[in-house]
Parts: structure tokens; sequence; C-alpha cells
């Protein structure tokens, strides 16, 4: 990548002519006219079923929508409206119009334990299709459902980014193999309920270890210190996520234990303040599900997921230690700062100095990596910390 592509690429679009709730969608219809509008993953086979016959729709599309009968969308495309069905036969719909909660994922898990799950099922269905490398019907519908969360996602956001601005969005990335209880662990957590206090919308990769604690401390950060501990305590009691069924069966009784109500504090404070923002992927689908996050976008595709969580944390990354994977990341994130490719790029806080300068020493290579960056010196902003509380202020002020 020689250099950065333009803005304009790159940036999310509010389309106009995108309809994805029932009452935007009856606002249209009112009109007498779809022409031109894209209509997503509506229900439209209930009540109040929608008569079509007599509004204009040449060229517009009807994406995921489930209709009264098979005749409803024959007669759509007669008249000079696009329609792609949902697709059967998949455990997933094929154009989400929201993202993923705690309880959708762990919908089945009381009467059908972890393999019962609809986070499992699903998983399941992707290896049973080829994983990474699907038939034809199967890569059609997890592009199309990735495309839903992809908008869902731009959706969830776009209040809290206009108020609270780019900078507020702050990543946490490390080790899935980090145990619950441990001294990691409970550091994540206390960063993620920090940030979380301090009105960052905490973002991690959505996977067990350093991810699930800082989704969590995100998730009490209207709580007292006091109970986030307990709350460790009680998952620490199931700490290695290879035991899936009690690993899950424990996160969700401390969801139940520790619920609370968040205060409302402006656009998106709700879910931010109560849990933040997980990005996880079906190709880790042999991992548990985070259950701690406030929202879940939930991708097949790997890269995409990647990208978007790098591309959200403008206002700095923290990296627990972690392996490859984490150190993936590292360069990932280094890349896009290196080149400004979506603007500018708020603190790299790595925690355990020890670790990142003598174990695994990315420190030597980043630093002259980012000093040497067409935009200038940027090597300042890299931190290595010891301290949580040292990474909060460095990622707040």
């Amino acid at each position: 990548m020689p250099t950065p592509p333009p803005a304009d690429v790159i940036e999310p679009h509010l389309h106009a002519n995108e309809v994805q709730t029932r009452d935007e969608f009856d606002q249209q219809l009112a009109t007498g006219r779809l022409t031109g509008l894209t209509v997503q993953g509506l229900r439209l086979d209930l009540a109040p079923v929608p008569d079509l016959t007599g509004v204009e729709v040449s060229g517009a599309l009807f994406v995921g929508c489930r209709f009264a009968s098979r005749e409803v969308g024959a007669d759509l495309v007669r008249r000079g409206a696009n329609v792609v069905p949902p697709f059967s036969g998949l455990p997933y719909p094929t154009q989400p119009t929201h993202l993923y909660t705690a309880d959708e994922l762990a919908a089945g898990f009381v009467e059908g334990g972890f393999t019962g799950m609809y986070d499992t099922r699903v998983y399941e269905h992707y290896r049973a299709h080829g994983g990474a490398l699907p038939d034809v019907k199967e890569a059609l519908g997890q592009r199309l459902h990735d495309h839903g969360v992809d908008n869902a996602l731009a959706d969830a956001t776009r209040a809290w980014l206009t108020e609270h601005g780019p900078q507020s969005v702050v990543g946490i990335m490390g080790g899935h193999a980090v145990r619950r209880g441990s001294p990691a662990y409970r550091m994540a957590a206390v960063l993620g309920w920090e940030l979380a206090r301090a009105d960052r919308l905490v973002v991690t990769g959505g996977g067990p270890g350093v991810m699930e604690a800082a989704n969590l401390g995100a998730h009490l950060a209207d709580q007292p210190a006091a109970e986030l501990t307990e709350a460790i305590d009680l998952l620490a009691t199931a700490p290695d996520f290879t035991d899936h069924q009690r690993y899950t069966a424990v996160a969700l009784t401390v969801r139940q234990r520790y619920a609370g109500v968040p205060r409302q504090r402006g656009a998106g404070a709700g879910w931010a303040r109560a849990g933040g923002l997980a990005i996880p992927t079906w190709l880790y689908g042999h991992e548990p599900a985070n259950l701690f996050a406030g929202r879940i976008a939930k991708y097949f595709s790997n890269a995409i997921r990647e990208d978007t969580i790098l591309r959200l944390a403008r206002g700095g990354i923290v990296f627990a230690p972690g392996r490859a994977g984490t150190v993936q990341e590292v360069f990932q994130a280094a890349t896009k700062t290196y080149y400004g490719t979506d603007g500018v790029s708020g603190a790299y806080v790595f925690l355990d100095r020890a670790y990142w300068t003598r174990e695994l020493p990315v420190e030597a290579l980043l630093r002259p990596l980012l000093a040497a960056s067409p935009f200038g010196d940027l090597s300042a902003t890299i931190h290595l910390t010891d301290d949580v509380r040292e990474a909060v202020h460095l990622l707040t002020t």
C-alpha cells in the first residue's frame, strides 16, 4: 500500500435511500412511491401486511425481506423492482437490521446448553458449509449478512460519534487465552471500567480473555468497584474458555446477578456504559461468545472485522500481553497510523513494560517505523506502562 486511499473511499456514508425499519417503510409507503429505495431485512409478511399493488416500485431493491407470499415478490419484480429474498436453510439473517445482543447470541442455552445456543448453531452451520471457503450460496448469504452488520454498526455508532467525536472510541486488544481471575484479566476489567466511566466507548474483538474482561468492566461501569471484583471472583470459578458449558453458564449467571440499570448520559450512553462494543467473528467460533458487550457486531469475515475495530478506535488502543494475533493487530494498526488512513490516531498504550520490551520487543520495531511516517514523527504516540490508571490518563486527556 504505497499511499493511503482517498478519505471519501473509506469514510462511512449515510445513504438516505435505505429503509431499515417498519416505521420508515410505512412512511414511504404512504407516499405511494418506493422508487429507488433499498428496503432491508423487513418482515413484510406480518400484520399489518402492506398492500404493495398500487405502489410505484421501479428501481426499488428489497434485500432479505419476507413477503406474505411468493407472488408478492414476483409481482414486484414484474413491475421493475429487484428482489433478493432471504436465503432458505440459513440459521442467520441474510440482512440483519441491528447489531446482536448477548441475549440473542445466547438464545437456546437454557434449553439446549452450549450446543443449543444460537451462536454455536451458526458456527456449526458455518463449519459444515466450508468455513472460511464456503460454497457459492453460503458465500452470498455471509456477504449479505456482513453488509447488514456494517449498516447496523454505522447506525449504532453514528449518534455516539456525533456527540463525543471519534477520539472517544478506545480499542482494547490482548490475549484470548488469559484466564478469568488472573492478574491480567483483572487489570483489563478495571481498564474497561475506568474508561467507560470516563465516557469512552470501549471496543474489543469480542473474544474471551482480555477482550471479555474489558467488556465486563464496561458492563459494570455504573456499579461500584467492589461489584466488579465480586463478578470477576465468580467468573474465576470457570476460568478456562475451552470448558464451553461452564464458561458460558457462569457468564450468564454474572449477567443476571449484576445486570444493573445504566444511567442515560446522552446518545449511545445506555449500551456504551453497559458493556461497550464487541466485534467478533465466526472464524473463531470455537471460542465461547463474549456475553458482556452492550452491542455485538459479529461478522463472518475476519478481515472486515479486524479492519473495522481499528478504524473505529481513533481514541487510542491498549495492547495487553498477547501472542501472534495481538502482534498482528499492533502492526495492522500501525499501518493505518503511519499512512493516516483513518485520520489522526490516539495513543498506543502497551500494558506490561517488560513483556513488550523484552519478551516480545515490539516497541523496538514500532517506534522507528512511526518516526518515519509521511506525516512526521509519530513515535510519541507510543507509551509503555504497568499502571492501569496511567493508561486511562493517557487515553482520556
